[in-house]
């Protein structure tokens, strides 16, 4: 079969319409949290214009950067994956063809995203939901009264780079099973 041809089933236009919602949720959430990189700058000088010309200042205000940053970074992982631009070492995966650089994708994708994914997750639960139970809030007076909030983006991180490596896992064992439409990681994207 020719490696362009289109999926000759159902079950491979379904997986590649999933690959699709998953990329699409991950493009979603990236693109919204990005703003907070504005809003952080925008805080942080209402902060120190407040602090040194008027003596003013809300711990809150001041913690709300923070939860910003973190929100940030955690939550737009999937997005950065997605788009390529984690750090990688391009040296071999460059000079490799398509099918290669599927290989590399997939298998970096089961055997090293996927269960380090797993186990922050999993380490991470419990941490989480005893902020949960507690209802944890800032250990500062007039602080932001949601630390459980804030440490359960550490189990949001996790899930949305699970899903967008399952969506490029289907692209790639779309490929490798003789799909060129499964993959659009190799056509831009990936830096």
């Amino acid at each position: 079969m020719p490696a362009d041809a289109p999926p000759d089933s159902d079950r491979d236009a379904r997986l590649l319409d999933l690959a699709g919602v998953l990329d699409g949720l991950c493009d979603r959430v990236g693109r919204a949290v990005s703003w907070l990189s504005l809003l952080m700058v925008i805080v942080t000088f209402l902060v120190v214009v407040l602090r040194y010309s008027f003596d003013l200042g809300w711990i809150a205000m001041q913690e709300s950067v923070s939860y910003m940053h973190a929100a940030l970074f955690m939550l737009a992982a999937a997005y950065t994956l997605q788009r390529g631009g984690h750090v990688r070492v391009d040296i071999l995966y460059q000079r490799l063809s398509p099918r290669g650089r599927a290989w590399v994708d997939l298998l970096g994708t089961l055997f090293l995203l996927a269960p380090v994914c797993v186990f922050l997750a999993w380490s991470g639960w419990g941490y989480v939901a005893e902020s949960w139970a507690v209802w944890e809030g800032s250990r500062e007076a007039g602080g932001i009264p949601a630390v459980y909030l804030l440490k359960s983006l550490i189990l949001a991180m996790p899930l949305l780079l699970l899903l967008q490596g399952l969506a490029w896992a289907l692209r790639t064992g779309l490929l490798l099973a003789g799909y060129a439409a499964g993959l659009s990681l190799l056509d831009g994207k990936d830096g």
